[in-house]
């Protein structure tokens, strides 16, 4: 493997086309999301009726909060949940 310095990354880095928009937008959600997700799964472990609604419905728990229920952060969501 070759070895580069700082600098020869920042050369090749300044080389490549800037990101799409949407892949910059949703960089940017990112960290929003995670703290969305973690006050969720929190929640419902420390409350069996929060988690018994919203492992019922994790859609409408969602759309409670004013989060539109996408794929990924169900999937996600899903995964972490106890009981999910």
């Amino acid at each position: 493997m070759t070895d580069y310095t700082e600098e020869r990354i920042a050369q090749l880095l300044r080389l490549l086309p800037p990101a799409p928009p949407g892949w910059v937008g949703a960089a940017q959600e990112l960290p929003g999301a995670r703290r969305l997700m973690d006050g969720i799964v929190e929640r419902a472990e420390a409350d069996a009726e929060y988690r018994r609604l919203v492992v019922a419905d994790l859609e409408a728990a969602l759309e409670a909060v004013g989060v539109e229920p996408a794929t990924p952060l169900l999937e996600e969501l899903r995964r972490r949940l106890p009981d999910g």
